[in-house]
């Protein structure tokens, strides 16, 4: 018999749906963090399971580390880990409070001169890393790492000192931008959805989505992609399409796209779905592990995907 009070198990989706084949690879495949990100956004389950998940990857200096962004191993804190913690929490409402405090804590003791964020911090050595991540002594601040986590902590109303140097420099780095690559774009987008000066977020969004077409960044038409060359310094098959830059309706990024491109996109998308019920990943596979470990993240951002833009997945 049940005992009185206890949480109800999460409920199964409908068999042979994309959702269902979903479920089945993230259990035989994911970590406990995604399992719990998985039952927590597709089967009723609670946000306490992913909180003390994410708990386990959480480091005294306020940090994250243990390679919870997969392509840096090891147990110290770096910003890419910092980033995909918040967006956990971010997830889950709960991007707010003392932790948050000490993330915040953490970034300033590792942000360079301007105030912002290296994308690896030189303590990554000694530890496996991709080879696509330079590891150096004196590392630049990036908008790759830097937007991502000032977006999500300006739409969690987050104040803290940290924050307004960083915003400063992800201004300076969306306004100079003149030539990029798709994930430095991704990255802006997840600073402009939600800076705080609205006008002028739109105006940079309007210029972005220009360049990002001007240099052919997303791909508008999926046949024919094996033809199709990939941006410098990027594995074969690394494309971008239009719903990897705009993951919602809502994003300012939406509006760079028409309708049958976005349809196209993401009629794209449900088709990645493989036969084992996970999406692929599409960037450098450089060791097994890693590869294992990130796509049942890439599965769950999937779905988010498809739900936000009113696909049925079961």
């Amino acid at each position: 018999m049940a005992e009185t009070g206890a949480s109800p198990l999460p409920s199964a989706p409908p068999a042979r749906t994309p959702l269902f084949r979903a479920e089945h690879f993230v259990w035989l495949t994911a970590r406990v963090l995604e399992q719990r990100l998985f039952a927590y956004h597709f089967l009723h389950g609670g946000a306490d399971p992913v909180e003390t998940a994410l708990d386990a990857y959480r480091n005294e200096d306020g940090g994250y580390g243990h390679a919870l962004e997969p392509d840096l191993r090891g147990p110290v804190s770096q910003p890419l880990h910092v980033a995909r913690a918040l967006r956990v929490l971010d997830a889950l409402g709960r991007c707010a409070g003392r932790r948050v405090e000490r993330v915040c804590r953490y970034l300033t003791s590792v942000s360079a001169p301007d105030g912002a964020l290296p994308v690896v911090h030189p303590g990554q050595r000694g530890y496996p890393a991709a080879p696509f991540v330079p590891i150096v002594d004196d590392p630049p601040s990036e908008l790759l790492s830097t937007g991502p986590v000032v977006g999500i902590l300006h739409r969690n109303e987050v104040w803290h000192a940290w924050l307004f140097r960083a915003t400063d420099f992800c201004w300076r780095a969306v306004d100079s931008l003149e030539a990029s690559h798709p994930y430095e774009i991704q990255a802006a987008v997840a600073f402009l959805d939600s800076a705080p000066d609205r006008p002028r977020a739109e105006a940079a969004a309007d210029r972005l989505g220009r360049l990002v077409r001007g240099q052919r960044l997303a791909v508008l038409d999926p046949d024919g992609l094996d033809t199709r060359p990939v941006p410098s310094g990027y594995a074969p098959g690394e494309h971008h399409f239009p719903h990897d830059f705009a993951r919602t309706s809502g994003s300012l990024a939406r509006a760079w796209f028409t309708d049958a491109e976005m349809e196209r996109s993401l009629d794209f998308l449900a088709g990645e779905q493989q036969e084992d019920g996970g999406w692929p990943i599409r960037r450098r596979r450089w060791a097994p592990g890693t590869a294992l470990e990130t796509r049942p993240m890439a599965t769950i951002e999937a779905l988010h995907t498809l739900r936000a833009y009113g696909r049925p997945i079961g």
